[in-house]
């Protein structure tokens, strides 16, 4: 009688093997879950940041104005004008630095940015206002 041969391996096939994915070893696929999540959690949405200049325009008002509020669109309004400012005061005192050959705009180029673009009355409460800051700003260094 013959002797019981042992299980023997089934013959090999000529294609190389995949190799196995991490997910495929925790027996998921590549695909993302219908839910939009993947590897079966969910993932927390990071929130966009934007700057914006309400608070500082709130703190104005309550002081001016304590008992007024402000609708979202008001203050969406305020934080484009003081924007479309700074843009304007910024660019002009960036060109007045370059006339000078200047490559640091200084409170001088701001009050003169300002003086320009800013009419009459408006500028004289700017720079007055402007003037003060600068000196308390000073005098805390």
């Amino acid at each position: 009688m013959a002797p019981v041969s042992t299980v023997s391996k089934p013959p090999a096939s000529k294609a190389p093997k995949a190799p196995v994915s991490s997910l495929a070893k925790r027996g998921l696929s590549r695909k993302a879950p219908s839910g939009g999540d993947t590897d079966g959690m969910k993932k927390k949405r990071k929130k966009v940041r934007k700057e914006t200049y309400s608070s500082y325009i709130y703190k104005v008002l309550r002081q001016v104005h304590p008992d007024t509020g402000i609708s979202n669109k008001g203050m969406g309004v305020l934080n484009s004008f003081v924007n479309d400012l700074f843009k304007r005061i910024a660019t002009e005192a960036s060109k007045l630095a370059s006339y000078t050959k200047k490559s640091t705009i200084s409170s001088r180029e701001i009050q003169t940015a300002v003086r320009l673009i800013l009419p009459g009355e408006l500028a004289k409460h700017a720079i007055s206002e402007g003037t003060k800051s600068v000196t308390k700003f000073s005098a805390a260094r």
